[in-house]
């Protein structure tokens, strides 16, 4: 039977609600999955008129009320935004602590076993901070809502598959949290994540830190005392990993198919070449929970929320994810 995915609509002042309706005014969405939305409905109503394909959208008291029918968006409601309608485009706090009301109540139905997985929509990040909210991001909040000790960012788009040995740090403090144990524990993810989803054996490409990989010390020290130990130790588990290799050269040559995963040290290392290829269509998971989540590679786009010119695509990508996880 096909696994029910909860969606969640992310930050209600941006084009959360909106790419949500799109995506599930696509009938292939139900030949995969059972769709049911958390958020509130009242922000979802306020957009439908911004999409063909979907006629009603329902409150359902629990998962088991669902319909899943196609056509109508079925929608469980931990909490309704007050002071309703916020404004559209504008950083409001009851937004930023709504939309993190609406990923606790996906993530207790999965830890529950109610639903097969979580697909979430962006929230932002300046929403959170003004409801003092101490989350720099999604993958923070999941982590600690599921007690997940060893956790990573992964990005999928534009055939690239790029884990994250750091994510939402400086660069300044992101360099010190180069370790040996890092890296190694972002390569075991890397390879249980692959066995999950029918890699067998994949090849992963380990980025280094510094320019040229460090040029065996003579651009910087972290590829030497770091990377290196754990890429010697990741070959003695018996994975196939190579590196530390220079970042400007890796992603060419994991698009040429040379490698099936690349393990990027910084943020901006993974998520720039990635996004230049794949903006619209980039999904982001998360490795190391004990649940299925994944998500748009997007932010709330706040400058064109409300004007029906949000792409659906990143979200349906990340849906097409969670049901083929949920499934493994």
């Amino acid at each position: 039977m096909r696994s029910i995915l909860a969606i969640t609509i992310g930050d209600v002042a941006g084009i959360g609600p909106e790419v949500v309706l799109k995506a599930l005014s696509r009938r292939e969405v139900y030949d995969i999955c059972r769709p049911v939305v958390v958020g509130d409905p009242r922000a979802l109503e306020r957009d439908i008129g911004l999409v063909d394909g979907v006629e009603e959208v329902k409150v359902a008291g629990s998962v088991e009320e669902a319909e899943f029918r196609h056509g109508c968006v079925d929608v469980l409601v931990p909490y309704e935004v007050r002071s309703w309608p916020l404004p559209r485009g504008k950083v409001h706090p009851e937004a930023g602590y709504a939309a993190v009301e609406f990923v606790k109540e996906a993530v207790r139905l999965a830890l529950l076993g109610k639903v097969g997985g979580v697909v979430t929509a962006p929230l932002n990040k300046e929403a959170l901070r003004s409801a003092g909210l101490p989350y720099p991001g999604h993958t923070e909040l999941l982590a600690e809502l599921t007690g997940a000790k060893v956790y990573r960012m992964m990005l999928v788009g534009g055939g690239l598959k790029v884990v994250h040995v750091t994510t939402h740090s400086s660069v300044r403090e992101a360099c010190d949290m180069i370790t040996e144990g890092r890296v190694l524990d972002t390569i075991r993810l890397s390879v249980e994540w692959a066995a999950r989803v029918g890699i067998s054996g994949p090849r992963i490409g380990v980025l280094g830190l510094n320019p040229h990989a460090g040029e065996d010390g003579l651009f910087g020290r972290e590829e030497r005392e770091a990377i290196g130990p754990a890429l010697r130790k990741a070959r003695h588990e018996g994975w196939d990993v190579y590196g530390p290799l220079p970042p400007d050269t890796a992603f060419w040559r994991a698009k040429e198919g040379e490698f099936d995963i690349l393990v990027a040290m910084l943020h901006d290392h993974g998520h720039i070449p990635l996004k230049l290829l794949a903006f619209h269509e980039c999904v982001n998971i998360t490795l190391g929970l004990p649940i299925v989540r994944t998500s748009v590679g997007h932010g709330t786009a706040f400058d064109i929320a409300g004007q029906g010119r949000a792409s659906p695509e990143s979200l349906l990508k990340a849906i097409k994810w969670a049901a083929l996880m949920a499934e493994s």
